[in-house]
């Protein structure tokens, strides 16, 4: 048995990240700039940055000419940088279609929702970080988990998103698409900013880079403290830094970046419906005391590019260091009616890989891009132990993992005409899992291998008008564990072992429109099977494979700027999801979203007054497989407005749900017990409510 002092000393915080955060103040810059393309700080949706060829295109009305399919975008640090974020993960929310809510403290990851799939934390949707792979395969609290909360948002420079499965470099996790952040290698000038807000926090960022070695050094760092509306205050504790260090030459550029996160909270996570009605706790309470969890992420990671002539060359290496000991209760008592239900997820993985691709044109016509993808996680730890007041009493199950996969991807473009393209790629993956259990007979090694084509069609009637048709296959990975399992270790009773690899297979019709400068609007049509789903089971805290599903919808997405500080978008995403090969009224897939609808303006001149108000809705969807408990919907409101001064000072002040909506940020439905209730429990609405109006003010200054 560990106590919870002893968890406190494992991921306990490295004093680097202070020394990080306080170096930051003082870097600046000097020396004279090279004539070498640069991200530059400034960088917005509109600028298409050919990262691989060291490029940069300047100012682009959309990326016809570009794109693999409709449902593909770039976002710029601009747009990023003016929206009202409540949390890290809401980067995501430029995404067309993408809800990103918490149903616990906001340490932990979180829940994402996008094109009719309830993503839990990730599993379906493939997340990088300057080439680092963000998912986490056979982790302690779910297949997939993606916790960005290690981002520090003002170094966030771009992010390209791809959604569908007809992009060859994408592989495991990628079957609802993918999302890749770059992040910055230099600032203009450095900068410090304190945050201030409602109940309780209280934000400090910064940083500043210089010349160093005819390269450039950055260096960042964040402190967060936040307790929140909640009756149990979160008392997050939450610390980030980065160095990097980049130079670029006449024809290649280099990069090295350390990254280091440590976090700390207490949750209150969802919360049986009938004990608020009842007036036993109030809507921002809870009913165990001491869930909440310790979290950190060190990294190292590198890249190198080279550009000549009519080929390139792109080299991504990185090692990660992650550990998590997160306690949840869900049932409260209906497992342990003394004790309680609360339980202990564990996980602590070291993660090491390399990328590489190759790009050459032949004959000018046919652009091709070969390249190999390779990821070893050695997971020392990842465990599910029963707890009582943060201390374990008990273990159900504890393991250690060897999970290693390759993937090759090979994609060609050819430009048949200039009013016709086509894409047509693939990529092959194999997979090897190691388990080694607790218990004996769970323990044993798989292997598995998988081909995925894709193709896409692009026609290009006029100047302004690009029509794709795009296809393809697409997979996810089961957990290790549930791959060698055959005794189910809290019942005893024998287990089937689920397939390592899960395929799913897509199509899309796309329309992208430029019909004025400054305007781009796309509308996609689209449909996705997958040969199983995964998923939420309450009492676990987990997911679990179920049948195979079909999705399909439309998406509308719309971004125009009018004038060079004035911005408006609008995004609508319709989707239907529905169970395979289930008795007709009982294929319904709980949390699947139906409708999304997200839109926003922005005024962010260089100088002066500026501001933002964006709006993000979703509608009602199905709890249950029989459609008959439905979620309600959600409509929050975010505004910011601020001035910039000509001496570098900067204020601002935002409010995050402006109209105090009493919303939802997540819903359940499953059984839990509370004191005096029947030893079955009850069936009931769990739900996590959206925090109250927020007022938060920010000073920044630029050195």
């Amino acid at each position: 048995m560990k106590s919870l002092h002893a968890s406190r000393r494992r991921v306990g915080r490295s004093p680097w990240v202070y020394l990080v955060i306080i170096g930051a103040m003082f870097a600046g810059t000097s020396g004279s700039e090279e004539a070498v393309a640069q991200v530059p700080a400034s960088a917005d949706t509109l600028s298409a940055v050919r990262i691989d060829t060291l490029r940069v295109n300047g100012r682009i009305d959309d990326l016809s000419g570009i794109a693999v399919s409709a449902s593909e975008g770039r976002v710029g640090a601009v747009d990023l940088r003016s929206r009202p974020l409540a949390r890290e993960g809401e980067l995501l929310e430029t995404v067309p279609g993408v809800i990103v809510t918490q149903h616990s403290g906001e340490g932990k990851a979180n829940q994402y929702f996008v094109r009719g799939f309830n993503l839990d934390h990730g599993t379906d949707f493939q997340t990088r970080v300057e080439g680092m792979p963000i998912n986490m395969p056979t982790h302690g609290h779910g297949q997939g988990y993606t916790d960005l909360n290690f981002l520090i948002p003002e170094f966030v420079e771009l992010l390209d998103y791809r959604l569908g499965v007809y992009h060859a470099e994408m592989g495991d996790f990628g079957s609802a698409g993918g999302a890749e952040f770059h992040l910055a290698r230099r600032l203009d000038r450095p900068f410090a900013s304190l945050t201030g807000g409602t109940d309780g926090f209280f934000r400090a960022v910064a940083g500043g880079s210089t010349r160093i070695a005819r390269g450039d050094l950055l260096v960042g760092g964040e402190g967060r403290v936040y307790d929140g509306p909640w009756d149990l205050p979160q008392e997050i504790r939450k610390f980030n830094g980065l160095i990097r260090y980049s130079r670029d030459l006449a024809d290649s550029r280099f990069s090295l970046m350390a990254m280091g996160y440590d976090n700390q909270w207490n949750s209150s996570d969802q919360i049986p419906l009938r004990a608020v009605e009842s007036g036993e706790i109030g809507r921002f309470g809870h009913i165990d005391p001491t869930d909440g969890g310790l979290s950190s992420r060190y990294s190292l990671s590198g890249a190198w590019s080279r550009y000549s002539g009519n080929s390139s060359q792109h080299i991504e290496f990185f090692g990660i260091f992650s550990e998590l000991s997160l306690f949840s209760n869900f049932t409260y008592l209906l497992g342990d009616p003394e004790s309680g239900d609360q339980f202990e997820q564990r996980d602590k993985r070291s993660i090491f890989g390399v990328n590489a691709r190759h790009s050459f044109n032949l004959d000018g016509r046919h652009e091709v891009t070969a390249g190999i993808q390779t990821r070893l996680d050695r997971i020392g730890e990842v465990g599910l132990h029963l707890a009582n007041d943060r201390v374990r009493s008990e273990t159900v199950r504890e393991d250690e993992v060897t999970e290693a996969t390759a993937g090759v991807h090979l994609e060609m473009t050819s430009r048949w005409h200039p009013m016709f393209r086509s894409v047509l790629g693939a990529r092959a993956d194999a997979y090897t899992f190691d388990v080694k259990s607790d218990l004996a007979a769970n323990s044993g090694d798989r292997t598995a291998s998988i081909l995925s084509p894709k193709a896409s069609l692009i026609f290009s009637p006029a100047a302004s008008t690009e029509v794709y048709v795009s296809g393809g296959f697409g997979f996810h990975s089961n957990d290790a564990r549930g791959t060698t399992i055959t005794i189910d270790p809290a019942t005893g009773d024998p287990a089937e072992p689920v397939d390592p690899l899960v395929r799913s297979r897509g199509g899309e019709l796309g329309l992208r429109l430029t019909p004025v400068e400054g305007l781009r609007s796309t509308v996609s049509a689209w449909v996705l099977d997958l040969e199983s789903e995964l998923l939420f089971v309450g009492d676990a805290g987990a997911t679990e494979p179920s049948d195979g599903s079909r999705r399909m919808g439309i998406t509308f997405a719309n971004f125009w700027r009018p004038l060079p500080a004035l911005s408006l978008d609008a995004d609508l995403s319709l989707a239907r999801a529905r169970l395979l090969d289930v008795d007709e009224g009982e294929d319904r897939i709980p949390g699947a979203l139906e409708s999304v609808l997200a839109g926003g303006i922005t005024w962010a001149p260089e100088a002066g007054a500026f501001g933002s108000l964006r709006v993000r809705s979703f509608g009602e969807y199905p709890l249950i497989e029989d459609n008959s408990v439905r979620a309600e919907s959600a409509t929050l409101v975010n505004g910011s407005f601020g001035w910039r001064l000509a001496s570098g000072t900067h204020l601002e002040l935002a409010l995050l749900n402006l109209f105090d909506t009493d919303a939802y940020d997540i819903q359940y439905l499953y059984e839990s017990r509370l004191p005096g209730e029947p030893a079955a429990g009850v069936e009931d609405v769990h739900f996590h409510p959206v925090e109250p109006r927020q007022l938060r003010l920010t000073v920044q200054y630029r050195f």
